[in-house]
């Protein structure tokens, strides 16, 4: 591995450190104090120290963000992960030698540990007066230019730790995401649904419409999937006599990338015997209000310009009305895929001639009224050909009890009453099937082992599975799927370029 002649140069200051007898990385650092707890620990004692009196001596630690270098005084500032606190050293309290060997060898990135007084300086600044101070580690990159952080979006994405020690923001939406997943669990856990985990390498995918990734166990030389949902497995627990649980999980769907879309993502999916979908747009409506309300506040968020209110009930608007109102085709008046197509082409659908007629359906909703869904609503109702797992309507056996949250123009959640007639799943799974041999790659195959799980009795159930990632979108105003995903899937870079050798454009003025 080469290194860059700024990577260089710090380099050998690591030699320089360890030539006196210091290591650049020591196993262990003895803080005291974060640097939160100094700053309030001083204001707590503050009002009640005496004239010339001098508080506690602590010891904070934290990575350099800022160093001003005044004749015989260095102010810098440190970074923890609580926040920040300026450290205030003089050649005459440091000793000359420590104090050139901070000018020196010490630079912005570095982590130090300091230990001394604090203070409150004339400018009003609670500092430590530092007495002494020792190298946590030594960073062989310059941080990303103080001021305008890291804007390359390639990079972002590609060197996430990087952008999280640049960006404040960036670390805001992360902890966004960890207090909705938490807050998700309480909710849930408060009503007596069991967490539970299920299967990443399943012998066969199901419970959704996705291409599954493929690999090959090879102690047992058999092809695997890694799962596309957790649908089939959850119910299984219902046949085995569970009648509330969850699965926070990751997915895996081998399908394009978009601001929407991610082949690794999140979902959380739960499940209640002897609930319908209209139970469990119910426990949907009070799970995201509390979660926001939890999350931000307030049952209230802005995303992409809208002030969006989740305050219920949201309005519950057929998919067979919505999809007429926005482009003019009833798709019950048009059962034949041929006639279909010519229909959704006819009002500005774009859709390629072998799309099978759920399909079609699908990019109706898509195409005309998903972005018109900004407040909360549940599309319900659903034809049967688009939803395999959901029970049939009694009233109208062409569709089933089926619906979906939009907000904010994207889809959110998608819940059934569940299909629990072995044969009907059987049937629905020959249909798929035939979609399959029809060219549609994301129609499920037949689980007959499901089908077998179903003949034992599964009792009523409602389920529903909501995408965590669109959810802290949602939450953090982000307008793309990875700028919610610490580590999102990336292209490799080009042959040759490790992409060890990035350094921020004012790296050269900020070594010491």
């Amino acid at each position: 591995m080469e290194l860059s002649e700024l990577q260089e140069i710090r380099r050998q200051k690591v030699d320089q450190l360890r030539e006196q007898g210091v290591d650049p990385y020591p196993p262990r650092a003895h803080r005291t104090h974060s640097t939160l707890q100094a700053v309030a620990r001083f204001e707590d004692i503050e009002p009640s120290l005496g004239e010339g009196e001098d508080p506690e001596q602590i010891t904070v630690a934290g990575r350099i963000v800022s160093r001003r270098h005044q004749g015989k005084t260095i102010f810098a500032h440190i970074r923890d992960g609580h926040g920040d606190l300026q450290l205030y050293l003089r050649r005459d309290e440091v000793g000359e030698e420590l104090f050139a060997t901070f000018l020196k060898l010490y630079d912005l990135g570095d982590f130090v540990q300091a230990t001394g007084r604090l203070f409150r300086t004339r400018m009003g600044e609670i500092s430590l007066r530092v007495s002494t101070f020792a190298i946590l580690t030594k960073a062989l990159n310059a941080p990303p230019e103080k001021w305008h952080g890291l804007t390359d979006v390639e990079t972002r994405y590609r060197q996430r730790y990087v952008d999280l020690l640049a960006n404040a923001e960036v670390r805001r939406v992360f902890e966004i995401r960890s207090r909705t997943i938490s807050a998700l669990r309480r909710f849930l856990d408060a009503r007596g649904y069991l967490e539970v985990e299920t299967p990443v390498l399943q012998p066969l995918y199901g419970g959704a419409a996705a291409r599954p990734f493929t690999t090959h166990h090879n102690a047992l030389d058999q092809t695997f999937y890694l799962r596309i949902a957790d649908e089939l497995y959850l119910k299984r627990l219902l046949v085995g006599g569970y009648e509330r649980v969850y699965e926070i999980s990751k997915d895996f769907r081998n399908e394009g990338i978009d601001r929407n879309h991610s082949p690794e993502f999140t979902m959380l999916e739960f499940y209640e015997a002897f609930a319908d979908y209209q139970t469990i747009m119910e426990v949907a409506e009070q799970l995201l209000v509390q979660t926001a309300t939890e999350v931000l506040g307030a049952p209230r968020l802005t995303f992409n310009g809208n002030e969006i209110d989740l305050t219920p009930p949201w309005p519950r608007v057929t998919l067979r009305e919505a999809i007429r109102d926005a482009s003019g085709v009833d798709y019950a008046a048009h059962p034949e895929q041929a006639d279909l197509l010519a229909a959704a082409r006819a009002a500005g659908a774009d859709v390629p001639n072998e799309t099978v007629w759920p399909r079609i359906v699908d990019e109706l909703l898509k195409q005309f009224v998903r972005p018109k869904l900004i407040r909360p609503t549940f599309l319900i109702d659903y034809p049967v050909a688009l939803s395999p797992l959901a029970k049939r309507k009694p009233e109208d056996p062409s569709h089933v009890e089926r619906f979906q949250i939009y907000i904010g123009g994207g889809e959110l959640a998608n819940a059934f009453t569940e299909l629990n007639d072995p044969l009907d799943q059987l049937a629905r799974f020959r249909e798929q099937q035939q979609d399959r041999d029809a060219g549609d790659e994301e129609a499920m195959p037949i689980d007959a082992d499901f089908v077998n799980a179903l003949m034992y009795g599964m009792p009523p159930t409602g389920g529903i599975g909501i995408g965590i990632d669109r959810l802290v979108m949602l939450l953090a105003d982000q307008p793309s799927i990875r700028d919610v995903i610490l580590f999102p899937a990336m292209r490799n870079l080009p042959a040759g370029d490790d992409g060890l050798s990035w350094s921020s454009p004012a790296e050269k003025g900020q070594e010491g």
